[in-house]
């Protein structure tokens, strides 16, 4: 399910009222934490942080001339989702992750390969996605996808 917005906030106010809280507050701990470089932006029907092109003039391979996604939030039907392909490329802070997470939640993870899936809002680990959203800077993520992706 996209959401198709203009801005930040008119995505936030298109989600189910019952979410939109907690959304602004993961949407605040991404962005409060997040090393400096990363821009915001709205992009394939959710809002998120980029590479910007002033920082990576090759942008997204899949996209040409757009910029370079890192994080990306949705409200999705049935959940919340968190995007992270810091999470999908680098096997280090998915391991971290995954044994930091029991620590933060009772509920099991439930995860795919950058999508972290959070069913109920209750349920939302803010101080461990605060501490994954520092883990990378623009730098580290234009390395390892450079590394991962030859032109």
């Amino acid at each position: 399910m996209q959401i198709q917005s203009v801005s930040i906030e008119d995505y936030i106010s298109k989600i189910p009222e019952e979410r939109q809280k907690a959304f602004k507050k993961l949407f605040d701990t991404v962005n409060d934490n997040l090393p400096k470089g990363f821009e915001e932006a709205t992009n394939y029907g959710m809002i998120g942080w980029v590479v910007p092109l002033a920082t990576f003039p090759a942008g997204y391979h899949c996209a040409p001339g757009t910029p370079l996604p890192f994080i990306n939030l949705a409200s999705q039907k049935n959940f919340i989702a968190l995007y992270h392909m810091g999470l999908y490329s680098k096997p280090e802070l998915l391991d971290w992750f995954v044994a930091e997470y029991p620590k933060h939640s009772k509920k099991k993870l439930d995860m795919g390969k950058s999508c972290i899936r959070f069913k109920k809002v209750e349920d939302i680990p803010f101080e461990l996605l605060a501490e994954l959203s520092k883990k990378m800077t623009p730098d580290d993520w234009i390395g390892i996808y450079e590394s991962q992706y030859k032109r």
